[in-house]
């Protein structure tokens, strides 16, 4: 894995964020600007500048030549930038409702200049304290059935395909899924983290062959199946949410793969949240992972009949076939997702900031059971609705 440059790159500061706001002219002459870094992620610097008199703002996001959660022995390509601002523009041209507003970019510097988004919270600590976001599922039902559809073989013409999967080669991004997803959690590897009392539970998810032999065919998908433009990493940190608007952010990781794994990303996640709740209040996560499901579905399926291209679409059954592979897949991806934030590098807050102690270490054993189940079943759970009974089956391990 190679970190490839412009000589002409340099990490920004505050201060070379607000001169290079200004040289751009993306706020008036004489503006008084704030600028502050605010990025908590694993790759990126993440400024913030605000014009002090109008109250306007806009984010400059620049990518790190290695992963800023692990440090510089750990490089990464620039090129990644590239791929999220391009990523950003094709899906506004489906969906321009749910992504930011792209000002500015600079391959070199690997910088893009949005819109600021700091009227919405980021959806995972929405619901962490308990917020409803009674529009989220629908919005990024809506989201995932348009960006897959117009990007897939049944929505553009196979030369129109091709020309954009070479846009969207990602390898160094994609490898750290392949790994962090769907391998290091399911062997013994450096990279995991977890608490010691999850021992016992980590080694039966080691030795369980049954379990590992799924996981292999969804990583070979994943690995293979070129299906869609995928978000990549599209989970409820990334996603700028209130009660009326949804922003989906964060496309660095934008690959063709199989149209299963975003969705099961996305579910994962509310599934994370809904186990970290108390019983009586996990019942909206599960009605949004139904209308995420059913719109996507109903979305999908308008798309299809008004706008596809390919001529097997026209043979009774095909679309039946392909919602019920995708939702299949979506299933076990979700498990692997489930898995890897449990006891992967990459934890989530849902879990993590469980308390008592002793109540964090049961949910996240409730976690890796959930997960696992999902993963060897994902054949019989044909219905969103089913995920409510599984859970209940994992509470009860």
């Amino acid at each position: 894995m190679s970190a490839k440059k412009s000589s002409l790159y340099e990490s920004l500061t505050e201060s070379g964020a607000i001169a290079l706001a200004k040289r751009l002219q993306l706020f008036e002459e004489n503006s008084n600007l704030t600028c502050n870094e605010i990025g908590d992620g694993n790759l990126n610097l993440v400024f913030k500048l605000n014009d002090i008199e109008t109250g306007e703002g806009i984010i400059i996001k620049q990518a790190l030549p290695y992963a800023k959660v692990i440090g510089e022995s750990y490089p990464l390509t620039l090129d990644r930038s590239r791929i999220e601002a391009t990523a950003l523009l094709k899906q506004g041209e489906f969906v321009p409702q749910y992504v930011p507003k792209i000002l500015y970019t600079d391959d070199q510097l690997a910088i893009t200049i949005m819109e600021d988004l700091s009227r919405l919270q980021i959806a995972r600590t929405a619901l962490i304290e308990g917020k409803d976001l009674p529009l989220l599922s629908k919005h990024i039902g809506e989201f995932l059935a348009k960006t897959l559809f117009y990007t897939s073989d049944y929505g553009l013409n196979q030369h129109s395909k091709k020309s954009l999967v070479k846009q969207f080669i990602n390898p160094d991004l994609c490898k750290i899924t392949e790994d962090l997803v769907f391998t290091d959690p399911f062997f013994n590897h450096d990279s995991n983290d977890y608490e010691p009392e999850l021992g016992p539970d980590v080694e039966r998810i080691w030795q369980d062959q049954a379990l590992k032999l799924e996981v292999a065919k969804l990583k070979q998908k994943f690995l293979t199946k070129a299906e869609a433009l995928l978000h990549g990493d599209l989970h409820t940190g990334s996603i700028f949410a209130d009660d009326k608007e949804t922003k989906v952010i964060d496309p660095e990781f934008a690959y063709f793969g199989p149209i299963g794994f975003d969705i099961g990303q996305f579910i994962a996640n509310l599934l994370l949240n809904a186990i970290s709740r108390d019983t009586e209040n996990q019942e909206v996560l599960y009605t949004h992972i139904e209308t995420t499901w059913n719109v996507f579905a109903k979305e999908f399926t308008t798309a299809w009949k008004k706008d596809a291209l390919e001529i097997f679409t026209k043979v009774d059954g095909y679309l039946e076939h392909v919602l019920s592979e995708i939702f299949e897949e979506a299933i076990g991806f979700a498990g692997c997702e489930i898995i890897r934030r449990t006891i992967g590098l990459a934890h989530v807050a849902d879990l993590d900031s469980i308390q008592p102690y002793e109540k964090r270490i049961v949910t996240k054993q409730i976690a890796l059971s959930l997960g696992s189940e999902l993963i060897k079943n994902q054949k019989n759970i044909t219905k969103p609705e089913q995920f409510k009974e599984y859970v209940k089956q994992a509470v009860t391990l």
